[in-house]
């Protein structure tokens, strides 16, 4: 059976629906992973007041939309990390460097006036390239 040409990934949040997204789209051998916070599979939130804390469940967000389109964490080629307080910043980095230390995407990193909930201190989105993790 062909592979189709665009896979898309949902979490099952209303939002997708209602905003016209999904979690992530896979073309090809290309995986795009939109925002993502620090909410819980059950709907919830992690790290509230806690940068580290959430940027370690937007990794595992993140993770798992990867892992649904046939992707890792090792195949991350970018990440775009957008903070509402800059002040913060070391400790997101902190998370980052645990999870991608060794995989070193390029990334950016963004302060902004504010995110969709006043108790998300940390977005970040994500494109991996499947087939291009380091061989380790």
């Amino acid at each position: 059976m062909t592979e189709p040409a665009r896979q898309l990934i949902s979490s099952g949040t209303s939002w997708e629906q209602r905003a016209g997204y999904s979690r992530a789209v896979r073309v090809g051998t290309h995986v795009y992973v939109s925002g993502t916070t620090a909410t819980t599979r059950d709907g919830g939130f992690a790290g509230e007041g806690d940068a580290y804390a959430q940027t370690q469940q937007i990794i595992t967000n993140i993770s798992w939309a990867l892992d649904q389109a046939g992707a890792t964490l090792a195949e991350v080629t970018r990440l775009r990390i957008y903070v509402t307080d800059v002040s913060v910043w070391e400790d997101v980095a902190r998370a980052l460097g645990e999870a991608f230390g060794t995989i070193r995407p390029a990334n950016a990193l963004l302060g902004v006036s504010w995110l969709v909930d006043p108790r998300m201190l940390v977005e970040i989105d994500a494109d991996a390239s499947i087939g291009s993790g380091l061989a380790g």
